[in-house]
């Protein structure tokens, strides 16, 4: 994990679905499998100074499906994998209530992304929500972002809605890629 720099560009990224295999209720370091081409694009992104977000919503954990304590190993595994592939994330940020909580860390809320924004420097204007869901997308408008949809994970169930929110629509993160050098200086 890297330091910030003043007002510099982020990929706010989806856990599962986006950067590893969807399971449902993925509860073991076993079940974690990244996605083709995902530590690639995550050393592409670093290598232009993009910081490399992970906002998760882990109702599990509030339905009482697992423990803390299984996210804590889930998240260990993702970060090991992609540390062996040469690649890092600078942060990850995780939901662990249920939807009928009400609180404002689960996505589409913003308040993980906002305490992202103000810990890391983030140029918001710069930056892009990246999901297989559209809760992931629906925060870029009010945070001021771009957002794409990967069809991985359910993302092909939501092009058509993603596309009306304005999101790009790229079949997985590492073809995003190219979406995102267009946005992005150094990629």
């Amino acid at each position: 994990m890297t330091g910030p720099a003043a007002d510099r560009p982020a990929v706010f990224l989806d856990r599962d679905g986006t950067l590893i295999e969807d399971t449902g209720y993925l509860s073991t370091p076993e079940q974690v499998r990244l996605i083709p081409g995902t530590a690639d694009t995550l050393i592409a992104l670093e290598r232009a100074g993009v910081a490399r977000i992970v906002i998760t919503n882990q109702s599990g954990i509030g339905r009482g499906r697992y423990l803390r304590s299984a996210f804590d190993a889930t998240q260990r595994e993702l970060e090991r994998q992609l540390r062996d592939a040469g690649a890092t994330i600078d942060a990850s940020y995780h939901c662990p209530h249920a939807p009928e909580a009400g609180c404002l860390c689960r996505k589409p809320g913003t308040a993980l992304y906002r305490e992202a924004i103000a810990t890391w420097a983030i140029d918001p204007a710069r930056s892009w929500c990246i999901g297989d869901q559209l809760r992931d997308l629906e925060p870029a408008k009010e945070l001021g972002c771009h957002a794409m949809l990967v069809r991985t994970g359910h993302g092909g169930q939501h092009v058509e809605a993603a596309r009306a929110l304005g999101a790009d629509v790229s079949d997985d993160l590492a073809s995003g890629l190219a979406v995102l050098s267009h946005y992005i200086c150094g990629l």
